[in-house]
């Protein structure tokens, strides 16, 4: 099986709650790349270059970083999210539907490496993962119909280059490996038309697959003190081969979705206002503006599973770097993630909504050669009104178990730890 965005998207396919929503970047992707950067909340990350995990953001910011470096870290999510609402059905009445704290916590790591071959060639390494999530909402959801258990686990390779063509200007750029797997299900709430035991499956798809990806950046280094960033990312597609199973699409069912990961662009400044004080400013964009549905594509026939109609999304963050002394730096940082969904659109499958970010980070040289690093964010979305069925793709499930009417509510910790080597 397969979905429009990655397995994510399959979570969504089948009408998932998405931790993702509720916390970290817009959709259901994960901004979480490095400790270093966590603590400014991301800012002005095409235009830093800290350590080897720089290249993530800007393969351009490559050729910043002098001979061979390391950098390898995680970041811990916990995400509390709960939903609460009822469900309506004409001839089942009115039952509440609620689940608290349904997404579960998670450790992303990291990896980078980058190496100088000579004054303006550097080539660089990365593993890490844009997107993730995984939400048990349990078969005693009264609103399970429209889907209770989600899981996607996403893994990238990148390998980078960058030339520094003036003492100003620097470009770079690199292929991207995406892995993707995950499953999602949705199964009869207590109260149902069909009069089905509750937890019966209705819907359980799983999937995997793979596929190839580039991004390009560029730096422009306007003097000693100030410096410009851009970088793209491309779209990604994806094509989930899996199978389908339950009441709607019997015990095997083979079918794929294909999944367009969306291309991204940011546009980052790094301004040295003193010898203690730095500010980075940045602004993202996402093109979720294509993810507008979910269809499973089988052998005799293709199944909308369900429109979404998402528009662009947009991030802005503002951070700071404070140098308290030769071995101690201290960062911070506030962001806000605009909601890839109107009002209108909002579904139960992600509810996407207005996040605004609050970080707090440091590094502390432990010898000439180590550099450990720290962040501290702070993540609380706005409330987020649903109401299901908006249209056709959502009837059979409001006909089986009725009308979901609720607000999900959350916020996010997230605390990273970095390590930073120089050969």
């Amino acid at each position: 099986m397969k979905s429009n965005k990655t397995l994510l998207s399959l979570a969504v396919a089948c009408g998932l709650f998405s931790v993702s929503n509720a916390s970290q970047a817009a959709g259901f992707q994960l901004a979480e790349y490095s400790a270093t950067g966590l603590g400014r909340a991301y800012a002005g990350e095409a235009a830093m270059a800290d350590n080897a995990s720089a290249q993530w953001r800007n393969p351009a910011m490559l050729t910043y970083l002098k001979g061979t470096q390391i950098s390898v870290g995680a970041i811990y999510v916990n995400p509390n999210v709960d939903v609460n609402g009822t469900v309506s059905h004409s001839l089942l009445g009115t039952t509440q539907a609620s689940a608290k704290d349904f997404a579960h916590d998670a450790v992303i790591p990291n990896f980078y490496l980058s190496h100088q071959l000579n004054e303006q060639l550097v080539l660089g390494f990365a593993l890490g993962t844009n997107y993730g999530m995984e939400t048990e909402l349990g078969n005693d959801f009264a609103a399970s119909h429209f889907g209770n258990q989600a899981s996607v686990i996403t893994k990238e390779a990148n390998l980078n280059v960058a030339y520094q063509v003036t003492t100003e200007f620097s470009i770079g750029g690199g292929v991207r490996y995406v892995i993707g797997e995950g499953h999602f299900g949705a199964t009869a709430p207590a109260k149902n038309a069909l009069t089905l035991p509750q937890g019966t499956t209705l819907k359980y798809m799983e999937g995997e697959d793979n596929s190839w990806g580039w991004q390009v950046g560029t730096a422009w280094q306007i003097n000693e003190t100030n410096r410009i960033g851009a970088s793209y990312k491309s779209e990604v597609m994806m094509d989930f081969d899996g199978h389908a199973k339950g009441i709607t699409y019997g015990a095997y069912k083979p079918g794929m979705m294909s999944v367009a990961l969306p291309a991204t662009a940011e546009l980052a400044s790094y301004h040295q206002l003193n010898e203690k004080l730095a500010l980075h400013a940045s602004v993202n964009w996402t093109d979720w503006s294509s993810f507008k549905e979910l269809t499973a594509v089988f052998p005799e026939k293709s199944d909308l599973i369900k429109s979404e109609n998402w528009e662009d999304n947009y991030r802005f963050a503002l951070g700071a770097t404070y140098q308290y002394d030769a071995k101690i730096a201290l960062r911070t940082g506030i962001a806000y993630d605009t909601s890839a969904v109107d009002d209108k659109n909002r579904t139960a499958t992600i509810p996407e909504t207005d996040r605004t970010w609050l970080s707090i980070g440091a590094s502390y040289v432990a010898t000439p050669q180590l550099t450990l690093d720290a962040g501290f964010t702070y993540i609380f979305a706005k409330d987020a009104t649903i109401n299901e069925p908006r249209d056709a793709s959502d009837a059979t499930s409001a006909q089986i178990g009725g009308a979901f009417n609720g607000e999900v509510t959350g916020n996010v910790w997230l605390i990273g730890v970095q390590a930073n080597y120089r050969f």
